[in-house]
């Protein structure tokens, strides 16, 4: 799977909960799934593509005494006192001075103090799970990103969880697929009916164009092809017939070039009525002044300066791009 090691860096674009869940598990993927709104964040622990714990980023133990509350019914050692101790162990002593997933905490230290035995701490797990992706899927804006390593790994693991099997059994997937009342929903779990269409998974093209296979295949592996159809040319010439038959949302365009350079592919690209407004962005080692304003004299939209990071490429196409 290819996902955005984007840090704190947010840039907000649609998203397919469903589909990004799809590749985790299909990955085998291990560490931590952070997905953000401009409300709420999420956190989504896997191992080997099943999912040991999924949480809010903060204000989980509400979720959690709701749930602790119900599993009281059937196991009386779960009474006020331990609630009370848990307040003040956990929610007061603990969250507050930024140690993650207190709740994960506390669920391990009522195991640990035989309250909860191991399997009913799997049922909890699973429970919170479904509230917490029932949410995630609604989502329909944000941005995320994948942890290699989580605090998870380094505590006790209750249950491994087939995530696609608890979103069947979350009531606002049972909801679009009766009512099917969100517009442009693409939540359904296609996996048992041929017949229904897969989501759409690209949504913008993006034309490489460079004769540095290196150079291109990064720029690939930094785009997350759910969002973006890289479409790779190393050749400048065979790139004007490309581009008019591609017809790309936005160019990234490498100035040293042999045959035709990018200013040169850049100025007739711009006597095309079509292209007179698709941004192009020089992607170039140089950084002298000259190079800058001879890419703005020629039509340029942005200046991409190698080496360059995932971050600084995903905000110059944010930047330009039609979204």
């Amino acid at each position: 799977m290819q996902t955005l090691p984007i840090g704190r860096y947010r840039f907000f674009q649609r998203l397919q909960p469903l589909l990004i869940l799809n590749k985790v598990v299909n990955a085998n993927t291990t560490g931590c799934l952070q997905v953000f709104s401009t409300s709420v964040s999420w956190l989504i622990y896997l191992e080997k593509g099943k999912l040991v714990y999924a949480c809010y980023e903060s204000g989980m133990f509400e979720i959690l005494y709701k749930k602790l509350q119900i599993l009281s019914k059937n196991v009386p050692a779960l009474n006020n006192e331990v609630y009370i101790r848990l307040k003040a162990i956990f929610e007061t002593g603990i969250e507050n001075q930024a140690i993650p997933n207190p709740d994960y905490l506390a669920i391990c230290w009522l195991v640990n103090q035989k309250y909860l035995s191991q399997a009913q701490a799997a049922t909890l797990i699973e429970e919170i799970a479904m509230e917490v992706l029932q949410s995630f899927l609604l989502l329909q804006e944000g941005c995320y990103e994948l942890a290699s390593n989580s605090f998870i790994e380094k505590m006790p693991r209750y249950c491994r969880l087939d995530v696609l099997s608890l979103i069947e059994q979350t009531p606002s997937q049972n909801k679009h697929n009766s009512k099917n009342t969100t517009k442009n929903t693409t939540y359904q779990y296609t996996n048992k009916s041929k017949k229904s269409k897969p989501p759409q998974k690209l949504q913008y093209t993006i034309m490489c164009i460079d004769d540095s296979p290196s150079i291109s295949n990064m720029i690939k592996n930094f785009l997350d092809e759910s969002f973006f159809n890289v479409v790779e040319v190393n050749d400048s010439l065979k790139a004007l017939m490309q581009t008019i038959r591609v017809k790309p949302d936005l160019i990234l365009l490498d100035i040293a070039m042999p045959n035709l350079n990018g200013y040169e592919f850049c100025s007739l690209l711009r006597k095309h009525s079509y292209f007179k407004n698709t941004p192009v962005i020089m992607v170039t080692a140089r950084t002298s002044l000259v190079d800058k304003a001879k890419s703005k004299i020629v039509g340029a939209s942005g200046y991409l300066t190698k080496p360059f990071t995932q971050v600084q490429l995903m905000k110059i196409i944010f930047q330009n791009i039609q979204v």
